[in-house]
């Protein structure tokens, strides 16, 4: 699977854009703040229909304009066509000329991996931040799930606006429990069984980017410890107190131990950082593993932030896409960028808002 063509209009920087890649490995070079990160970000959008800096559309249109348009062609088992529009009265997602309703019947079209200083958060930010690269994983590679867990949310929003009512009606209230604890078992279910398949991808991962330093573990910690109807009834009166929804898996967390302590405790920076990077190589990993064809890679200036100890564990990922005919992307300033990785690339320069060939 690669990003065959790229259309921007009014996208971030850039004004006017039409780029072909080949497969392989593309080193997008250029100062800060010239728009090397936006080309990530908008085939980022494209595998995603989000942001990787998790910001909405609006904040995505250039300068002075009403709308944003990114257009491309992916070749994978066959080739697809995908047209986005977002402006603030109007969204469109097409694909092969035809209007996307659900996203469901889109997410797969290109798969993508973003390395990023964002990334941090999974170390070091919410328990949601944690749950959202689980849910991503599983979305990409479990028909249904983001059916699944939509229609969780919503039966968990359905039941708090209800327990927020100064006297509920308890008969709805116990039809609304019923169908979010049978939800939310599926989802509590379908996490479990994730976890023993990308937990050794990402500590072989992370040996190999730390030189065998730590040992690393990721454990699932539930939201819900042992029956979930019974959770719930003995916290009735903590929910009627708060008046939303205590028990659940909307409240799941992953456990991040280096050395049987905590990361976010007890980690340094440079672990966090390092953490942080075999979360997504395990990403990249498993998604690899269940489609048979690496997702594209999108690397935006990790490198520069890793010894070159570090770098070199993330050197096997690259060289597995590599030999597939996959297809990364990594930005880099002229100074940082990895000469160990100098052959067999495609060298763009980045200049405000603009593309070339390297030496063009």
């Amino acid at each position: 699977m690669h990003l065959a063509h790229l259309r921007l209009r009014d996208f971030r920087n850039y004004g006017r854009l039409d780029v072909d890649f080949a497969p392989g490995f593309h080193l997008l070079l250029g100062d800060n703040a010239q728009g090397k990160t936006n080309i990530l970000e908008a085939i980022y959008l494209i595998a995603t229909l989000r942001s990787f800096r998790g910001v909405g559309g609006a904040q995505m249109i250039r300068h002075g304009k009403k709308g944003y348009f990114i257009g491309a062609q992916v070749v994978g088992q066959g080739e697809n066509e995908i047209k986005l529009y977002w402006s603030q009265p109007e969204r469109k997602v097409g694909l092969n000329g035809q209007a996307i309703r659900k996203v469901t019947e889109y997410l797969g079209t290109l798969r993508a991996v973003i390395f990023c200083s964002e990334d941090l958060q999974l170390v070091k930010g919410t328990a949601r931040v944690r749950r959202r690269f689980l849910d991503l994983l599983l979305a990409q590679t479990r028909p249904g799930y983001l059916d699944l867990l939509r229609n969780y949310a919503r039966s968990v929003r359905s039941r708090n606006k209800l327990l927020k009512q100064p006297y509920p009606d308890l008969s709805v209230l116990e039809s609304f429990t019923r169908q979010m604890v049978d939800l939310g078992n599926q989802l509590i279910k379908e996490r479990r069984e994730l976890l023993p398949r990308i937990s050794p991808l990402a500590r072989l991962a992370y040996r190999r980017i730390s030189n065998d330093a730590e040992e690393l573990r990721v454990e699932y910690c539930p939201g819900v410890k042992s029956d979930f109807a019974v959770e719930l009834a003995k916290n009735r009166e903590r929910e009627q107190r708060y008046r939303t929804t205590m028990i659940g898996p909307h409240r799941d967390d992953l456990k991040l131990l280096l050395n049987d302590k905590s990361a976010l405790q007890f980690g340094s920076e440079g672990q966090k950082r390092t953490l942080a990077i075999a979360l997504k190589m395990a990403q990249a990993e498993y998604l690899t593993g269940i489609h048979g064809a690496p997702p594209v890679l999108l690397i935006d200036d990790v490198m520069g932030e890793l010894d070159v100890k570090r770098r070199s564990g993330l050197m096997p990922l690259l060289e597995k896409a590599r030999h597939a005919k996959g297809q990364v992307f990594m930005t880099c300033t002229e100074e940082n960028w990895p000469r160990e990785l100098s052959r067999d690339l495609h060298r763009w320069t980045v200049s405000d808002g603009s593309l070339s060939k390297f030496g063009e």
